[in-house]
């Protein structure tokens, strides 16, 4: 088996550490290492560490990192990627002062973005999504989340999924989530007719292409008991549990999401401190979307840091999606969370890698460079971990490898 290296490298992120995600103190803690080497073949990486002290190995092919910062593949774990068309007139829109609920009121939001999505065929969507991973990756992305939900309707959430799926070929992992709970369709004849249509026709055709279940849990979506039915549903298919909660306002969706033992509860932009408390006194990791709060032109977002402060695993995620969030780039979301929520460069990075793969499962073959993980692997222009949310507005890459391919 031929063995890669990757020489020079100046300063290695390796978030080498506990076999769990990184809570409070333990999240600025990013296992640094200067002049380091790595070396990995096709199925996993087989040492990361100072060059003083690597193995003396035949390498097939070597790759000069010229100095420069090496992390982990960022991890993205919430996103809408797979979509067609796009909702560029309501970012204006809002720029002149339309809220998201007065676009959503005039047809616009989730069911603009089923309309486009509804009409397009199987390889326009996939054609437009793979461009989409593109981006991702170009932002130094190797694994995404990438939700269903603008399909609303059995023939159309398939197509997502089977596009998401598909994707997995493009160089880049996919974790699929069906999200049939992000609205209700206009056809539909009430929620509740919809939600059984969800749980009874949706659930059992499609638990077999994705990994998760989702819901949008606001007012005038669905409520805590809409999120316990399909949670019900969900285990007895043996799917997890994401939730979309506390995006517009309290509404305890934090608590709701500890009480049904949820995988993650993601937004939070609302959620207060008995919310928080709840979290950390259960399984359920909080993923922060800093992006759509930029997107809607809010300037609510969430409590990242007495989040840390209560020992919270926190991941953060892009929530790429045409609408309140139209950005492929985790750096740009680490950027906001710096600026907008506290955050510090090493929290960020670990939220974006070793803490999202465990929010998807994946935290014992990803979001690391250590020995026996996938070498998925960023090699960026920079030479400081600190400079990946400091320099924005472009990509910055010199290499992305994924799974120990050199994309």
């Amino acid at each position: 088996m031929s063995i890669h290296s990757i020489i020079n490298i100046g300063q290695l992120v390796t978030m080498k550490g506990p076999n769990r995600p990184r809570r409070g103190p333990e999240m600025s803690d990013i296992g640094l290492i200067e002049d380091a080497v790595i070396h990995f073949d096709e199925t996993a990486i087989t040492y990361a560490g100072p060059r003083s002290d690597a193995p003396k190995v035949t390498v097939e092919e070597e790759t000069d990192a010229e100095g420069k910062l090496v992390t982990p593949g960022l991890v993205d774990a919430h996103t809408h990627a797979v979509f067609a068309g796009n909702r560029a007139d309501e970012f204006e829109a809002r720029a002149m002062g339309a809220t998201y609920q007065e676009i959503a009121a005039k047809g616009g939001g989730i069911q603009s973005s089923v309309q486009q999505t509804r009409k397009a065929t199987y390889q326009e969507l996939l054609d437009q999504s793979g461009i989409h991973i593109e981006w991702m990756r170009m932002c130094g992305t190797t694994t995404a989340e990438v939700k269903s939900g603008y399909g609303l309707n059995l023939e159309t959430e398939a197509k997502m999924l089977a596009v998401a799926d598909e994707l997995n070929d493009w160089r880049m992992r996919v974790v699929p989530t069906f999200l049939g709970a992000h609205t209700v369709p206009p056809e539909a004849a009430s929620k509740s007719a919809y939600l059984d249509q969800v749980i009874n026709e949706m659930l059992p055709a499609l638990c077999l292409k994705c990994q998760f279940v989702d819901m949008f849990v606001e007012d005038k979506y669905f409520n805590h008991d809409d999120a316990r039915r399909l949670a019900a549903a969900a285990r007895n298919w043996n799917l997890e549990l994401r939730l979309h909660v506390d995006q517009m306002n309290d509404s305890g969706g934090a608590r709701l999401a500890a009480e049904l033992d949820a995988k993650t509860a993601d937004h939070l932009e609302y959620t207060g401190e008995d919310g928080i408390r709840a979290l950390a006194n259960s399984n359920t990791m909080p993923v922060l979307l800093p992006g759509s709060v930029y997107g809607i032109r809010s300037d609510k977002y969430p409590n990242a840091r007495q989040m840390i402060e209560l020992g919270l695993p926190i991941v953060l995620a892009s929530d790429f999606n045409p609408g309140t969030s139209p950005t492929p780039s985790l750096p740009f979301c680490m950027s906001l969370a710096m600026t907008k929520m506290g955050m510090s460069a090493a929290e960020c990075l670990t939220a974006c890698t070793i803490n999202a793969a465990y929010s998807l499962n994946l935290g014992n073959k990803i979001g690391s460079i250590e020995s026996g993980k996938k070498a998925d692997i960023v090699i960026w222009e920079y030479r400081d971990h600190r400079e990946i949310a400091y320099w924005t507005g472009f990509q910055p890459m010199l290499r992305v490898i994924n799974s120990g391919q050199l994309l």
